[in-house]
């Protein structure tokens, strides 16, 4: 049995594009991801449109919710690193093992937003989750 990587997923409040991320990895690459999420300022509440987008796609985001990147509910050191900040990661996490992706912030916009984002990270979380079974 493969052992799964702790990858952490990370915005700046932790209310939208980090959240989505957890649940779907959650849901769909449970096998290969332990998955969390923090956020650099973390807002303290998930956007509804968040859970929402996740609910019409039957992904669960339950018990989910917005903490920086010390909560203890994290295991440290996470064994990736997936920053959807907007600043380099190697300013934030030093020496952690790291990817960047690029994802527009939907916070504040409307459904079709949030759709298009959600469509954007289940794709990314899918490849993550193809290459660390590969890698397995």
């Amino acid at each position: 049995m493969r052992k799964k990587k702790n990858v952490l997923f990370v915005c700046w409040g932790n209310s939208c594009r980090s959240q989505i991320a957890e649940a779907v990895a959650r849901h769909s690459a449970s096998d290969v991801i332990e998955a969390s999420s923090a956020g650099i300022a973390p807002l303290g509440v998930v956007a509804n449109r968040t859970h929402a987008v996740l609910r019409e796609r039957g992904v669960r985001s339950d018990g989910q919710f917005s903490k920086g990147l010390h909560d203890d509910s994290i295991p440290q050191p996470p064994d990736m690193v997936v920053n959807m900040s907007g600043i380099p990661g190697n300013t934030l996490f030093g020496n952690l093992n790291y990817e960047d992706w690029r994802v527009e912030d939907p916070y504040g916009e409307d459904m079709e937003t949030y759709r298009r984002i959600c469509d954007d990270i289940e794709a990314r979380v899918a490849e993550l989750a193809a290459r660390l079974r590969s890698a397995g």
